[in-house]
């Protein structure tokens, strides 16, 4: 009987280059998407695509979710805005209408402490959000290494590599900075300052009339301080329709924010604990000095594209330092590498952003997305409210569109006045011809919800006799709309 012979073992030692490269593989991680930015674009982004059956990451380097908007942006704002509007009612109005309260005083403290509090529980709602659907959070910075790669700098120390087929590059925006103007967030300071003021300026300078100075210069206007809003355009609320640009300057007149358009601003300096800040007329030239307690910067935003890597993966940005869009699929220069939101092209504003992740993802998954751009909302969230889609008259005077104009003031609608709050209107622009809607501009009471009627009647293709053929309910603020449709092809009951 034969004994089959059996070699002795061997101890085989790996070379170091295999050992690095099993080491290699084993830290990388593999998914189908990966989402480099965990703000409104970004986390939607990251949750529709695990919905859609992709195994999916999102790198955000905050320590929560929701990226400016919901941290220091939109949301703690209008908690500040309704909160610093609840106040000023009470202080101002609230006795006319048969509510005595006593003395009304101000704890800052427990304000911001609510506003918080908001911040909180919806940064933390996302979380959840993200383990219901699966989505890993990488909490670091990423950076490209290449078209497929991304490394990370991980939050508690050391380095991931993360690949993928498809990455998403949804990083957003951050506040322009302003020459002669060194931010401190303390006098000299961003919307992220503004939403943290320890105590009430007495005087603050808004630089900026647009979206962003005018909401938060309501709030400490509110609160007890002297605002004055610099603006180097001859009016303010960028975008906004003319006659709806001078009504809410009259308004927010009304309320004590003072005003000086067409004015440049020049040069700043810290003298005695204030603020003393330089600015001549836009046309005349004429000179002035302005002091203030605090200095709100509200010049706009850019692009956050800061240790992206985008030269490593051969991703391109425009002269506004915005990456460019290759196609109408979200595609960057690079195939696999897409990008949605603030910072590419298009308006800087939370919800086209979540419009665009969602519709990336689907471009991913069946080769099919859609976002009207034509339909994206603006709200202003002051009181009254602003709030417009579509085109303005100006725009489409520009274009040589002939249209029409249908409009129907608050002081009209039984429920305004019913609840005293009258002030305002809905001005509705159609096409000549086919009546079809071309725009809707809203300044009163509950414009940013309002706005939402005249979206889905564009998206719709809709005309204003099919809205004022709608049934509203009564009495509400949406028959203002209604009848602002009927006025635009016919005529209204009510005025």
């Amino acid at each position: 009987m034969l004994r089959t012979a059996i070699a002795p073992r061997v101890a085989v030692r790996a070379s170091p280059a295999c050992l690095f490269a099993r080491a290699y593989s084993s830290a990388v991680k593999e998914y189908d998407t990966v989402i480099i930015g965990g703000g409104p674009g970004g986390y939607v982004a990251a949750i529709k695509a695990a919905q859609l059956g992709q195994k999916t990451a999102c790198i955000e380097k905050r320590d929560t979710l929701g990226g400016t908007c919901l941290n220091v942006g939109c949301i703690p704002s209008k908690a500040m805005l309704n909160n610093s509007h609840l106040y000023h009612e009470a202080k101002h109005n609230f006795a006319k209408r048969g509510i005595d309260v006593g003395e009304v005083k101000l704890n800052l403290a427990q304000l911001l402490a609510d506003k918080d509090k908001a911040v909180t529980g919806l940064t933390r709602g996302i979380e959840m959000l993200f383990k219901k659907n699966k989505v890993d959070w990488i909490k670091g910075a990423g950076t490209l290494k290449s078209a497929t790669e991304i490394e990370v700098a991980l939050n508690d120390g050391g380095a991931q590599t993360v690949a993928a087929k498809n990455i998403i590059i949804a990083t957003g925006s951050e506040p322009s900075p302003f020459p002669g103007f060194e931010i401190d967030e303390k006098q000299i300071i961003t919307s992220t300052g503004a939403l943290a003021l320890e105590k009430v300026p007495e005087k603050m300078i808004v630089i900026g009339g647009g979206v962003i100075g005018l909401e938060l210069g309501s709030v400490w206007s509110r609160l007890g301080a002297e605002v004055t809003v610099v603006e180097y355009l001859p009016a303010i609320g960028a975008g906004m329709d003319a006659e709806l640009a001078k009504a809410f300057q009259r308004s927010l007149s009304k309320q004590g924010i003072k005003f000086k358009t067409s004015t440049k601003v020049v040069s700043s300096e810290k003298k005695d604990g204030k603020v003393v800040v330089s600015v001549e007329g836009a046309k005349n030239g004429k000179q002035e000095s302005l002091t203030a307690d605090v200095v709100l910067l509200s010049v706009g935003r850019r692009p956050y594209t800061e240790g992206l890597g985008l030269e490593n993966a051969g991703v391109k940005v425009d002269a506004k330092g915005r990456i460019e869009m290759a196609d109408e699929q979200f595609r960057t220069a690079v195939s696999s590498i897409r990008v949605i939101g603030d910072v590419t092209m298009g308006p800087m504003l939370a919800h086209k952003a979540e419009e665009e992740g969602i519709a990336a993802v689907e471009h991913i998954t069946n080769g099919h997305g859609h976002v009207n751009y034509n339909v994206i909302p603006s709200v202003i969230y002051t009181h009254p409210e602003v709030a417009w889609v579509g085109k303005n008259e100006q725009q489409l005077k520009e274009e040589g569109i002939k249209y029409k104009v249908g409009s129907f003031p608050f002081a009209a609608n039984s429920r305004a006045k019913t609840i005293d709050d009258a002030e305002g209107l809905v001005k509705i622009i159609t096409d000549a011809e086919t009546d079809r809607i071309l725009g809707a501009h809203i300044i009163g009471p509950n414009a940013g919800e309002m706005i939402a009627e005249a979206c889905l009647a564009m998206e719709y293709g809709g005309s204003a006799e099919d809205v004022a053929r709608t049934c509203h309910a009564h009495p509400t603020m949406s028959e203002a709309f209604k009848e602002a449709c009927m006025a635009a092809y016919s005529k209204p009951i009510h005025f």
